[in-house]
């Protein structure tokens, strides 16, 4: 399977990454921290315009296309101080899991990182978000801390900070 992963430029583009994000994270993160939560950041943090802020504010946005279809979506920070990578968002729809596509992903971003001259890539997950946690552990990722965030109206991100090095020496 051939996976292609290219950066977000286009209102369309940002269209599509708005699309799969609806699409996505009503069937992963429901069962997870509530429909109401879920449409709340839908609503305030993936939606067209907020994406275009995101954008705009240097995060990049990847979309991810296996066999022409639009299947998945990431998005990157680079903290150039720090030479760490963030992974802010990792998102594939759920017929295309289990195939290798998170897995080519995440070379992805570890080649993107090597290419900057960063040390490690790090991103946060929900603390019972467990299948994922668990597939972050197997690729070389540890837990290095936990935050509770309030995002407003009554709703919090309950995470941990999970972070990989990367070896530099090629």
């Amino acid at each position: 399977m051939s996976v292609e992963i290219t950066l977000v430029i286009s209102n369309h583009d940002i269209e599509c990454v708005a699309d799969l994000a609806r699409k996505i994270w009503q069937q992963h993160f429901t069962p997870i921290i509530g429909e109401s939560q879920v449409e709340y950041m839908l609503t305030n943090f993936q939606n067209v315009n907020a994406i275009k802020t995101q954008i705009n504010d240097g995060l990049e946005y990847y979309l991810v296309k296996v066999e022409g279809q639009h299947i998945g979506y990431l998005g990157l920070n680079h903290d150039f101080e720090q030479k760490k990578m963030m992974l802010s968002k990792i998102y594939v729809e759920y017929p295309s899991q289990k195939k290798g596509v998170g897995q080519s992903i995440l070379n992805f971003v570890e080649n993107r990182c090597l290419e900057s001259g960063f040390s490690s890539v790090w991103l946060t997950v929900n603390k019972f978000n467990d299948n994922t946690i668990a597939w972050y552990k197997r690729r070389g990722f540890v837990i290095i801390d936990k935050v509770k965030k309030d995002i407003g109206d009554g709703f919090f991100m309950d995470d941990y900070f999970m972070e990989k090095m990367i070896s530099t020496d090629i």
